[in-house]
């Protein structure tokens, strides 16, 4: 990757309209390395976020509190989480108290296949800048929300 206007072939009315476009191209690019890397394990990225959410939530969560945590949201959270399900990797544990409540935890399976995924080789093409650049990239993207 270079420059991005001459990527695609594009001008734009100002960088701020660059800078935009730049984001949204750069995480589309960023989502085929994810999803190319994660192909092997039959999961894509969001199911990988849903494992991670509860692998750190060491305990039942709700749905609800999984798709609040997630990256990158998306309606279908729920339906991602049954293919979790089917897979073997997840539980669901409906509420007691409130039968329109639904726990989901990480199992066994589910915390093996994460061990399998070795991240450092997806960070490899973060490797690119420096910690002082992405502390910088950071700041700029915590303003921009």
């Amino acid at each position: 990757m270079g420059d991005f206007s001459k990527e695609i072939n594009s001008t734009f009315p100002n960088e701020r309209v660059k800078a935009l476009l730049n984001i949204k191209y750069t995480a589309n690019y960023l989502d085929t390395i994810g999803n190319t890397f994660l192909k092997p394990f039959n999961i894509s990225e969001q199911q990988y976020n849903i494992l991670r959410i509860l692998r750190g939530a060491k305990e039942a969560i709700t749905v609800n509190a999984v798709k609040d945590r997630m990256v990158q949201k998306s309606p279908n959270s729920t339906r991602l989480m049954d293919k979790l399900c089917d897979k073997g990797f997840i539980e669901r544990v409906r509420c007691e108290n409130d039968r329109r409540v639904v726990y989901v935890k990480i199992n066994d399976d589910g915390l093996a296949l994460l061990n399998k995924i070795n991240m450092n080789e997806f960070d490899s093409c973060l490797n690119k800048i420096s910690e002082k650049d992405a502390k910088q990239l950071n700041d700029i993207l915590d303003k921009l929300r």
